[in-house]
């Protein structure tokens, strides 16, 4: 990850550069802020993706406009079955030419429920960007788990195989210091609306001594946990975060 955000002229933001699937996140552009949409009924990704290009014509804005996309999927990966599922993810951006000098400006969490999972990976939410004067700056950071470096590999999954309370404290110490980094790279330090936490653990304990410490917004706005796993195989501990002022919830 690299701290020099990247403007995306034709999508209203900027973004902070990730790995191939998806950026580290995005923050709007001076005219522009970031709307959030939670989708009524879940729809096959592929699917729903196309529901939200028409979404986002019908409602003035082109394909360029969206900036982040949240999906749930059946079971955690494979590390190669990841990378499989992200080929074919990553190509529909690109056959929608939204790709940035080979760069994917897309925000992206995805999750696996641990009760009633879909049969399918399914869309979630997402979010883009619309026309707006309104300060401050809105943005979205993406899911991110307990990995070092910023790469795809179990060699780097902090404390892998392991699940004690102090192990995945050690863990929650890594993704809270990947989200204020990206906090940070997009300047927006003081205007979070929504912290998201994913894990089928419990998370009492690391909320109070390391979420609230460390991102006092916390305290104020609360952490929203979803009873999930990541999206790969051993790793136990995701969030992710955002500051937007409109929340809907729509029907494709």
């Amino acid at each position: 990850m690299t701290g020099d955000l990247i403007v995306n002229q034709l999508g209203g933001y900027r973004f902070l550069p990730g790995i191939e699937p998806y950026s580290c996140g995005v923050a709007a552009e001076s005219g522009y802020e970031i709307v959030h949409a939670t989708l009524a009924r879940m729809l096959p990704w592929h699917e729903g993706l196309l529901a939200v290009r028409k979404y986002l014509e019908q409602n003035g804005r082109k394909r360029h406009a969206l900036c982040g996309v949240e999906l749930r999927c059946p079971e955690p990966h494979s590390f190669d079955g990841f990378g499989d599922f992200n080929r074919d993810y990553r190509l529909l951006l690109e056959e929608w030419q939204l790709l940035i000098d080979s760069m994917n400006p897309v925000a992206r969490t995805n999750v696996s429920p641990v009760i009633n999972p879909p049969a399918e990976t399914m869309l979630y939410a997402f979010s883009y960007t619309i026309p707006s004067e309104q300060p401050p700056p809105t943005f979205v950071i993406a899911g991110g788990g307990e990995l070092r470096d910023g790469g795809l590999g179990r060699e780097l999954i902090v404390r892998v195989g392991e699940t004690s309370p102090d192990a995945m404290s050690e863990k929650s110490q890594r993704v809270v210091e990947i989200m204020c980094e990206r906090l940070a790279c997009l300047g927006e330090n003081d205007r979070l609306s929504t912290i998201d936490v994913y894990t089928q653990h419990p998370i009492r304990d690391i909320v109070s001594e390391v979420i609230i410490p460390a991102i006092p917004a916390a305290a104020r706005r609360g952490v929203n946990w979803f009873l999930t796993r990541p999206p790969v195989q051993e790793i136990e501990f995701e969030m992710d975060m955002r500051g937007v002022r409109q929340e809907l919830l729509v029907d494709l």
